[in-house]
């Protein structure tokens, strides 16, 4: 079994998910490896939070993702934006995939590593795949949508033709807030 990220029993790292019935045990996600050179993972999520709240400023949700090559290069950092592209894929992990590929010199981008404030859903995840990375760390968990332990296991199915270590909790409460606050703020102008 892998080890526990700390912090709170709500915390998804990797083939671990605490919930109202207990611990329940996924299929092993890979060892995690330490963080690319010259960096730590709070510090690369640090980075994806930044994102994340200057997408806030402009009225997207609260999400930022930062890609990280092998040699601990920062491919790409960027923050949701469906809105001000009026695009649903603009997703924060969508937008560093497409900003990475030429970066890096390969629409495959073996090696590299995702790290995202929000676990990412279903079309990110497939995308994450597809790209061929090879690990994501995500802070908070999404029990509505999460594709990596919360709702579904897209990385730990036995038909994704890749496989994806991943380590869920990284700064998890500070991530969790900042979405919580975008949400209560949305609220008490609508109402």
């Amino acid at each position: 079994m892998r080890r526990r990220a700390s912090g709170s029993s709500s915390l998804h790292p990797g083939g671990l998910h605490a919930g109202g019935g207990g611990v329940r045990v996924f299929a092993q996600a890979g060892p995690v490896p330490p963080a690319p050179a010259g960096h730590s993972w709070e510090s690369l999520m640090a980075h994806a939070l930044e994102r994340a709240r200057m997408a806030a400023a402009l009225g997207e949700i609260p999400v930022g993702a930062v890609l990280v090559a092998p040699d601990g290069r920062v491919l790409a950092a960027e923050g949701n934006a469906p809105v001000a592209l009026h695009d649903p894929t603009a997703h924060a992990e969508i937008q560093v995939l497409r900003r990475a590929g030429p970066a890096f010199g390969n629409y495959r981008l073996g090696g590299c590593v995702l790290v995202v404030t929000l676990e990412p859903c279903a079309m990110c995840a497939a995308a994450a795949i597809h790209a061929r990375l090879a690990g994501v760390v995500y802070g908070a968990a999404d029990p509505q949508a999460g594709a990596v332990v919360s709702c579904a296991e897209y990385f730990d199915a036995q038909s994704a033709n890749h496989s994806i270590w991943h380590m869920g909790g990284i700064r998890a409460a500070e991530c969790a807030q900042l979405l919580h606050d975008f949400f209560a703020t949305r609220r008490n102008e609508q109402g």
